[in-house]
């Protein structure tokens, strides 16, 4: 296996190639133009942007430029000309190191004008997450966490030295439910308020998503699947701050490499053990599929 960069090197050497990646996306996105949905089961996952793509070739090329060696893999892989030039773009074995990348999460935020999307990158292991770094270019904000290091929070043109340890305090009474969760909307109301992205999503105005963990806007979040590239990498910068992740019925998130298409079997997040056992008895009251 050829010599690695180590997670922190990855994140610290393709940090300045983030930062113009940032605002590039927030100089077109009153401009942007649409381009067709791609295949997805929401109106979230469907939509699509030139910056999605644009994005994504320019991390590849940093990608391809500064580190050959290293696994990449990109939401929009099978629409770039890069894909096929990376060494691999699946999980490889234990320290083989997998560079995932979602170039814009939650483009219809974008779309729609809103701040709070975000450009996520993660280091991946065979088993577990080793680095993340989230992005809110609108916000002039980011967040970061290494394996066993805890998490940070710093202003764009900070470096990864200069950021501070990521800590909420006096957070909304709020949980974040993903798309097919909204049924447990009924069975919190008698001690949360709630946020059901299927219902509550507005062109108009912003609601929270899973990053208001980060910000206080949430104390918990529920997905149905907790794709790598954007909701697990979260879930793991939340861990790395002390928060509380989980499968859908409560069990330990599984090793990377036993989960398939690139996604955890279910998500649940809770800034405490109270909150997490509140999530968890929720879902257990649902009809099972």
């Amino acid at each position: 296996m050829p010599d690695l960069p180590t997670p922190r090197q990855i994140l610290e050497t393709l940090l300045p190639q983030l930062r113009v990646a940032a605002a590039y996306a927030c100089e077109i996105q009153s401009r942007i133009a649409s381009l067709p949905s791609k295949d997805a089961d929401n109106f979230f996952g469907a939509a699509l942007s030139d910056a999605d793509l644009s994005v994504q070739t320019f991390i590849e090329v940093a990608m391809l430029g500064l580190f050959p060696q290293v696994r990449f893999f990109g939401e929009e892989h099978e629409k770039t000309y890069n894909t096929k030039y990376f060494r691999g773009i699946t999980l490889g074995e234990q320290d083989d190191y997998l560079v995932t990348l979602d170039p814009i999460d939650g483009t219809r935020f974008y779309l729609d004008g809103h701040p709070n999307f975000q450009i996520i990158l993660s280091v991946l292991n065979r088993d577990d997450f080793e680095a993340a770094i989230a992005i809110t270019p609108a916000q002039n904000v980011y967040y970061y966490a290494l394996r066993g290091q805890g998490a940070f929070k710093g202003h764009l043109q900070d470096d990864l030295e200069d950021c501070v340890p990521l800590q909420v305090e006096s957070p909304d009474n709020k949980i974040f439910l993903g798309f097919n969760m909204g049924g447990l909307a009924a069975a919190l109301q008698a001690r949360y308020s709630t946020i059901s992205i299927s219902t509550d999503y507005s062109p108009e105005i912003r609601v929270p998503s899973v990053n208001g963990l980060f910000s206080g806007e949430i104390v918990g979040s529920v997905l149905a699947k907790g794709n790598f590239i954007d909701g697990a990498a979260l879930a793991f910068i939340a861990r790395e701050m002390g928060y509380i992740a989980s499968t859908l019925d409560g069990s330990p998130l599984p090793p990377l490499h036993t989960c398939e298409n690139y996604q955890l079997p279910g998500l649940v997040v809770a800034a405490t053990e109270q909150i997490h056992q509140d999530l968890l008895q929720a879902i257990q009251t649902q009809p099972k599929a």
